[in-house]
């Protein structure tokens, strides 16, 4: 049964969502009620500890499936953005934001919130679930302390998707599923995946580059709280590399080893994570929003939306 909230949003749970097996594509299907548009999700268990989830959905209204999973461990899932954009937001009103063409990792052991679908918004997005016995299999036993730091849900990382995950992503959803040996082959595709996009996360002193230690991790985690706190108005890079203590160069290395991304291209994730949320939510004007988040001019502020999400402002805008 759904429900229609104040925002607009329709709202059902996951649990209303049938779940059924599909023994010829070796998992479950859990699909979308067709009034509300269309909408499925396969799941596939490739192994005790590491899970496929392939999800399309085009809704035809604002919609929001809540969902509350207790795992009883923790895990780390990876989520490669291939069409369009959602949002995930928690019982404390953390926000996630999944895009496309970007990698989104988090970590988490229990997992209470609702994520949020546009209407008439094509999405597809592949997420990867994977427990603490994968990770000490394949990383090294006790790699995993360094993953799940928390209890509760953390964003790890959120950067471009690598260039051969990409093409890997394509040839997984090109997989014949009916195929006896999908499994194996499906299994190939992710691995690939997964080696690409958790790289940038291992421990850089295990593998030898000393250079990039714990007090390192530190140092990067605090200039990115600056710039978050600033993004209005952001230091440059002389000035927040002397509050910091370092020379410009080695802030760059930093941001581009711990986030594969320059400062200035963090300040903009920031910025535009701020801005869609005042776009979606608020009937605040797009000028007014531009300058809000740190842009003198509209214009400089549409193209790098747009740039950013592959959608205009105005787009976003008009959902309300």
């Amino acid at each position: 049964m759904t429900d229609t909230n104040k925002a607009g949003y329709k709202r059902l749970n996951s649990n209303e969502l049938p779940m059924l097996r599909v023994p010829q594509q070796h998992g479950w299907r859990q699909s979308l009620p067709a009034e509300l548009g269309e909408g499925r999700s396969l799941i596939v268990q490739l192994d005790p500890s590491l899970s496929y989830i392939e999800t399309t959905y085009q809704p035809r209204h604002d919609l929001a499936i809540a969902s509350k999973i207790d795992f009883g461990e923790p895990r780390l899932v990876v989520t490669l953005g291939i069409t369009g954009h959602t949002r995930f937001i928690d019982s404390k009103r953390h926000e996630l934001t999944f895009s496309e063409g970007r990698t989104t990792i988090t970590s988490f052991d229990s997992s209470n919130g609702e994520r949020q679908y546009q209407a008439n918004k094509p999405i597809k997005q592949l997420r990867f679930s994977i427990g603490k016995r994968w990770i000490d299999r394949y990383l090294g036993e006790n790699e995993s302390a360094f993953f799940f730091q928390k209890n509760a849900l953390q964003l790890l990382s959120s950067r471009p998707s690598h260039t051969q995950s990409m093409i890997a992503a394509r040839q997984l959803l090109g997989c014949d599923l009916s195929n006896p040996l999908a499994p194996l082959a499906l299994n190939g595709h992710v691995m690939t995946i997964l080696a690409n996009e958790l790289s940038g996360l291992c421990r850089p002193e295990k593998y030898g580059y000393s250079k990039f230690d714990k007090a390192s991790r530190r140092m990067a985690d605090q200039a990115r709280e600056i710039l978050e706190l600033h993004y209005q108005d952001p230091p440059s890079l002389e000035q927040l590399a002397k509050t910091l203590g370092i020379t410009p160069f080695k802030l760059k290395n930093l941001f581009q080893h711990y986030f594969n991304n320059s400062p200035y291209g963090v300040v903009t994730e920031i910025r535009m994570q701020h801005a869609y949320r005042a776009l979606a939510s608020t009937r605040q004007p797009i000028s007014l929003v531009a300058e809000m988040v740190g842009y003198r001019h509209a214009s400089n502020f549409s193209l790098a939306f747009n740039k950013y999400f592959g959608v205009s402002p105005k787009q976003i805008s008009k959902k309300r």
